[in-house]
């Protein structure tokens, strides 16, 4: 099976190239291709050296079993900022934009990425969150995502309640060395708490009744944190 390989950072360097395609048996593991890429792209690499490893921009140890067409990711210690997350919020109350921008400012870094989520074409959302489980899940995401794409701090606050036309219901705020980390990352978390994050939405149209937004269930077989390897 045919598996692409995403190096980063000093591994990137080690191998001259960000991305390496790998044949492998079938049933092969992460395991496997580690040891194919020391024989390959990292050959000369130390056996100390520190990394860990993701399918599908989730965390997995070394016995996880590849499949046709994964993309794994080998992400060692992120360098060039404090690679926090400084703020994972759901509230009732209204969001200060600038205020979450301030918290990922870093005099390390260069670039700095902010997306709102607002309010369109209706009057008001209503939003409704499994609170507590949302902080614990947007904070595991946004671990996973400066951990990923090598950002210096990653700050999140989502809306519960009613948020009017044009009002802001998320705000996402990253930063990191280079522009196209920080774009990246902030798509990146923003996909994964869409999709992860227990909180749901209704529209109150002018004319009709309220009605739910129709979601995704969550993927219950995620990994929950990251892995070292061997």
């Amino acid at each position: 099976m045919d598996v692409t390989v995403r190096l980063f950072a000093s591994l990137r360097e080690h191998a001259g190239s960000g991305t390496v395609a790998l044949a492998l048996g079938d049933g092969a593991t992460v395991a496997d291709a580690i040891a194919q890429l020391r024989d390959g792209a990292l050959a000369g690499l130390p056996e100390n050296a520190r990394f860990v490893t993701a399918v599908a921009r989730e965390y997995v140890t070394t016995d996880h079993a590849l499949t046709e067409g994964d993309e794994l990711a080998l992400v060692p210690p992120v360098s060039g900022g404090s690679g926090e997350v400084r703020l994972a919020e759901v509230t009732g109350q209204p969001l200060d934009v600038e205020a979450v921008r301030k918290l990922v400012a870093d005099p390390s870094t260069g670039a700095t990425v902010v997306f709102l989520g607002t309010t369109r074409e209706v009057p008001s959302l209503e939003y409704e969150a499994y609170a507590d489980m949302a902080r614990e899940k947007i904070r595991e995401l946004a671990e996973a995502a400066v951990a990923e794409h090598g950002l210096a701090a990653a700050a999140v606050a989502h809306r519960t309640g009613t948020v009017a036309l044009g009002e802001p219901s998320v705000v996402i705020a990253v930063s990191a060395g280079h522009r196209a980390e920080a774009f990246a990352g902030a798509r990146a978390l923003l996909d994964a708490v869409k999709s992860q994050a227990p909180i749901w939405k209704q529209e109150h149209p002018e004319d009709g009744p309220p009605t739910w937004v129709e979601g995704t269930l969550p993927d219950v077989g995620r990994a929950r944190s990251p892995a070292a390897t061997d």
